[in-house]
């Protein structure tokens, strides 16, 4: 039997999935692939439709556990690491990488690692908006076809649930680890939750002292973000960066005072 690195750490994230259909296939190939944390966020559609169970075919169990949050920040909870796919060109000048470079940096270090990690998807009437996009470090972009690059939500997770299997079926075989320049042990780094709170606290004061205005700030601040992703901040770095925030805020209010 051929030994496969982790992937019971990934959990595959689908923002407001609408037809049963895919949500039943999507299901289907995450079993095929050895996924199985399938997060449902704000779905439009009822996992446990007879049309999502019928597509789903022995991956029935996959669509019964799927969690079903209110929202992005939620599903994202305990993760260190989002990748989110897209197909669409962004103001933000972010790079939009190979799913085959990005998705092994899902990987846990080791195979004892305590990792979170995730791979999102957006609705299939209009993909992940920009909005929404912010909340993951990296983005993918599966090079289809310019006659018809829109693929099928499913498709889509099939594309990137193989490209992981076979990511984790060449790092068991080397024996070890993602081979990751700045590669840290997720005890260390910082989890999303965390560091999308640090980004509302950032939000806050940037408005507060004028740097930011209401009607320019998300712009902005997806640059801000960007950049603290690239940095990759350990808890103990986040946790510095809060300590500022909150002498800033304290200097702010002393002086009004």
């Amino acid at each position: 039997m051929l030994q496969v690195w982790p992937l019971d750490s990934i959990r595959i994230v689908l923002v407001e999935p609408a037809g049963p259909l895919n949500l039943g296939a999507t299901a289907r190939i995450m079993k095929n692939m050895g996924l199985h944390r399938l997060v449902l966020v704000n779905p439009r559609c009822d996992p446990g439709d007879p049309l999502a169970c019928q597509m789903a075919v022995h991956a029935d169990d996959v669509l019964a556990a799927a969690s079903v949050v209110s929202s992005l920040v939620e599903a994202l909870a305990g993760c260190q690491r989002a990748v989110a796919t897209t197909g669409r060109l962004h103001p933000q000048n972010q790079p939009l990488e190979l799913p085959e470079t990005a998705l092994p940096w899902l990987l846990p270090a080791t195979p004892q690692t305590n990792w979170g990690a995730a791979l999102i998807f957006g609705p299939e009437d209009r993909g992940l908006s920009n909005e929404e996009l912010v909340h993951a470090q990296r983005w993918v972009r599966i090079p289809a076809s310019q006659v018809y690059p829109s693929l099928n939500l499913a498709q889509a997770v099939g594309v990137c649930s193989y490209l992981l299997r076979r990511s984790a079926l060449l790092i068991a075989e080397a024996g070890a680890g993602p081979d990751e320049s700045g590669y840290r042990q997720a005890d260390l780094t910082a989890d999303l939750n965390q560091v999308e709170e640090f980004y509302q606290d950032l939000e806050a004061i940037l408005l507060r002292i004028g740097y930011l205005y209401p009607h320019t700030a998300s712009p902005r601040m997806a640059k801000l973000r960007q950049l603290l992703n690239r940095a990759d901040p350990t808890q103990k770095e986040l946790a510095m960066l809060r300590g500022v925030l909150r002498q800033m805020t304290w200097a702010l209010t002393a002086r009004q005072d």
